[in-house]
C-alpha cells in the first residue's frame, strides 16, 4: 500500500506483461496508475492523484475526499436494539462496539 495526500494506493504486479498496476482504493472514484518499476509506479500513483485534483479543479467541482471514517448503517428496530444490549453489556458504547465489531472482523479475515 502506499499513500499520498491522504489517498491509498493499492499495487499488483503481472508478471506475463511485467508491469505493476495500481487502483486508488480509498474512495468510489476509480483512479489507476501503472509502471514498470518501484520508482514509476510510485510516481505514476502521485501524478495520477495530482492529475485527479487538477481535473476536478478545472472543472469547478470538489474532488471526492478519501473516506472519512464516518458511514451509516442502517438495521431493523429489533437488531439495533439487540446490538445496542450487547454493547451496554460490554460497557461500550454503541460506536465502539461496531467499530470492534468490524475490527475483529477484519482481523479474521487477515486484510
Amino acid at each position: 500500500m502506499m499513500t499520498y495526500k491522504g489517498f491509498i494506493g493499492s499495487v499488483e504486479y503481472d508478471d506475463e506483461a511485467r508491469i505493476f498496476s495500481g487502483e486508488v482504493i480509498n474512495t468510489r472514484t476509480v483512479i489507476t496508475f501503472q509502471g514498470t518499476t518501484v520508482d514509476e509506479i510510485e510516481k505514476e500513483f502521485h501524478d495520477s492523484v495530482d492529475d485527479y485534483l487538477e481535473w476536478c479543479r478545472q472543472d469547478g467541482i470538489e474532488p471526492e475526499k478519501p473516506y472519512s471514517g464516518k458511514f451509516n448503517v442502517r438495521l431493523t428496530p429489533l437488531f439495533h436494539s439487540q446490538v445496542a444490549l450487547a454493547a451496554r453489556k460490554m460497557n461500550m458504547s454503541l460506536n465502539s462496539f461496531v467499530e470492534k465489531s468490524l475490527h475483529d472482523e477484519i482481523v479474521a479475515m487477515k486484510l
